[in-house]
Parts: structure tokens; sequence; C-alpha cells
């Protein structure tokens, strides 16, 4: 085998951990990657805004408005008005939200981070540098991406159980985005 072939079978298996992943988090949890990460932001913070789940997660706040209907409408997160501002809403996370981040498989971004965090800053920096190179040769260098190792569009309702499309309409929708953005990255 020669160079290429090592580093396309490097990222296929990044790839097939990644969707691994989130096959296992859609069983035991019902929830997608990223459905799972804005439980964990508005567990972790007790009380906040979406505004600051967004910047948490470096994703638009179209974005997360999006993942906080969904996610308000399983009864695992709570909306109010905030007591201080009015023109602002503050989010909650449910007893039924806290059980589904304690059932959820272990992150695979956790694991990740866990080892990545251990590397010494030169490698660190080696690391990154050789991601954003391949993202670059993907023509992925200005997709709109979560730091969450999931596979799919952030907003995507993927997966098994709640956070999953229910209709064949729903699913049709989500194979014509995925063939929709191949197309646009060929």
């Amino acid at each position: 085998m020669d160079r290429t072939d090592d580093s396309l079978i490097a990222l296929r298996r990044i790839l097939r951990a990644t969707e691994l992943y989130g096959r296992d988090l859609a069983r035991d949890a019902g929830l997608t990657a990223v459905q799972l990460r804005v439980l964990q932001i508005v567990a972790e913070r007790g009380s906040c805004h979406p505004s600051d789940v967004a910047s948490q997660m470096g994703v638009s706040q179209a974005t997360i408005s999006v993942l906080i209907k969904k996610l308000v409408s399983y009864g695992l997160i709570a909306r109010q008005v905030s007591a201080t501002d009015r023109r602002q809403v503050d989010l909650s996370i449910t007893s039924a939200g806290r059980e589904k981040v304690a059932v959820a498989p272990d992150a695979l971004q956790q694991k990740y981070v866990a080892q990545f965090e251990g590397l010494p800053e030169w490698e660190q920096a080696m690391v990154v540098s050789v991601l954003e190179r391949v993202a670059g040769m993907l023509d992925a260098g200005d997709i709109d991406a979560a730091p969450v190792l999931a596979v799919g569009e952030i907003t995507r309702h993927n997966g098994a159980g709640q956070g999953g499309p229910t209709s064949e309409r729903e699913r049709s929708a989500g194979v014509a985005e995925d063939q929709a953005d191949r197309r646009k990255a060929s």
C-alpha cells in the first residue's frame, strides 16, 4: 500500500468511528451528537440564553434555534422568558433531559479531547495544522461546523427514537439534503 491509500484508510476510520458513535447515541439516548451537546451545555450552565449555547458551540443563532425548538418539543429543554430582561429567553434542562444525558454513551469528542489535551503543545499544533489541511483538501474549510464529532448536518434529525425522522417525508428530505451537500462539495 502507498501513502495515499494509508491516508484514505485513516480518514475512513475517523468517519466510520463518528458514524458508529452516532448510531450508538441514537440507539441509547434517541439523540444526535449535536442535540446531546446542546443538552450538556444547558445542564452545565444551569440556566442560559440560546446565544450562549451558539457561542460555545461555534454555530449560528439560526442553527441553535432549530436545535432548541426540537429539544423543547421533546420535553428535554424548557424555555422561559427571562426574569431580568423580558426580551430574552432563558433555557434550562428538564428532568427528562437530565435522564437523556445520563444514559448517553461517552461522547466521542470527549475521548478525543482527553487524548489531544495530553499531547505536548507542538504536537497539538501539528495535529490541528494537518486536520485543517485535510479539511481544505476536501473543500470543507468553510463549512459551518460545531466542535462535535457527528456525521451530517448540525440540525439534521437523524437517528432512532426521539430526534430521528418520524415520517418518510422527513427521511426523504434528509436524503435530498445529503445529496445536495455532496453535489456542492464536488
